[in-house]
């Protein structure tokens, strides 16, 4: 009897090793049958959601949003297209190459390299992370983090576009976002500390040679889902803003300049949106002042809550919570006096 159990246990302890897992369950499924369910409803509720939405504000809510996403969303493709082919063909050891040894004269260096090399901020993060791990100065690499996604062409162009009437914009936002860089750098080179990022950034991560073409598509498909998405946010914000508060709001908030700078940098740190496509979310806030929406678009591109995020995860909390709030005041200071100086009594 006792041999018969224990044959028993071993063949029900074999049946159980041997048992096929079950395959877990498929999650695009719910997500087809939830988007049927909405167009089943939206066919069935047609007639009453025409007559809901057929009302002046929401026309001219939806005209807002699809003006802000059809003139920005060119600038976010190509902008991400660019953003690919810099992760893909140009390597941090080439930029390393190129940089000053001294952290000093580095910081410059690699802030002017956003010029001509520009990405999106969730690029930026991991490109400056790349450039740690490479041997860059970190107040270098911080800098480079900072000017990439803020005075490169592809902004420049966008932000002439979206302010047709006030061409001095463009230079106001290139002196504001690359004084925020090489300020920053240099602070983080003088009084920056080593334990503040993690100690596994300064080590390069290998190479699982993935093919170039495939790490620029990924790139690619990646930045624009992203990106897409908080410019859409972002449309939608814009849109509300016009519609729902009333237009003595905003004019009251144009009375009082500084209250109004302090709203438009905590509203750029909030609704996140890609520097490509931020222009022309501020271009539609037109009763503010320039200065103002100048501050809104030298913040968003250094520090917002996706950022934070992305830079807490790449460097350590430790890193992000030192660097945000410092990044923040900086780009404020630097952006009103950049439209001191360019708008003088006009912003």
């Amino acid at each position: 009897m006792r041999g018969a159990s224990d044959a028993a246990g071993s063949i029900a302890a074999v049946s159980t090793e041997t048992a096929p897992t079950p395959a877990p369950p498929r999650r695009g499924t719910g997500s087809l049958v939830a988007l049927c369910g909405v167009l089943l409803l939206a066919t069935v509720l047609q007639d009453p959601l025409v007559r809901l939405l057929d009302v002046g504000a929401v026309r001219t809510a939806a005209t807002v949003f699809v003006a802000i996403c059809v003139q920005a969303l060119p600038f976010l493709v190509l902008g991400t297209v660019l953003s690919g082919a810099l992760a893909a063909w140009v390597s941090p050891a080439a930029l390393r190459r190129v940089l000053p040894a001294r952290p000093g004269l580095a910081v410059p260096v690699a802030g002017a390299a956003g010029l001509v090399l520009p990405g999106c901020e969730c690029a930026s993060v991991p490109v400056a992370r790349r450039l740690v791990g490479q041997g860059v100065p970190e107040a270098a690499a911080l800098a480079f983090l900072l000017a990439a996604p803020a005075i490169n062409p592809v902004v420049l162009v966008a932000t002439a576009v979206a302010f047709p009437d006030h061409p001095e914009m463009v230079g106001a936002r290139l002196l504001g976002s690359a004084a925020t860089a090489l300020v920053v750098g240099w602070l983080w080179a003088r009084f920056g500390r080593a334990e503040w990022i993690a100690a596994q950034v300064r080590r390069p991560p290998p190479d699982d040679g993935t093919p170039r073409w495939a790490v620029f598509t990924e790139t690619v498909r990646h930045d624009v889902v992203d990106a897409g998405g908080f410019l859409v946010l972002g449309g939608l914000a814009a849109a509300a803003v016009n519609v729902l508060v009333p237009p003595a709001w905003l004019d009251g908030l144009a009375g009082h300049l500084v209250l109004a700078v302090v709203v438009m940098a905590l509203l750029a740190v909030l609704l996140a949106l890609c520097s490509e496509a931020d222009a022309f979310v501020a271009a539609s806030l037109a009763s503010l002042p320039l200065l103002p929406r100048l501050v809104f678009l030298v913040v968003g591109p250094a520090v917002d809550v996706k950022l934070i995020a992305l830079q807490a995860g790449a460097f350590g909390r430790a890193f992000a919570l030192r660097f945000a709030p410092l990044v923040f005041l900086v780009a404020v200071a630097s952006a009103v006096l950049a439209g001191l100086l360019v708008f003088g009594g006009s912003g």
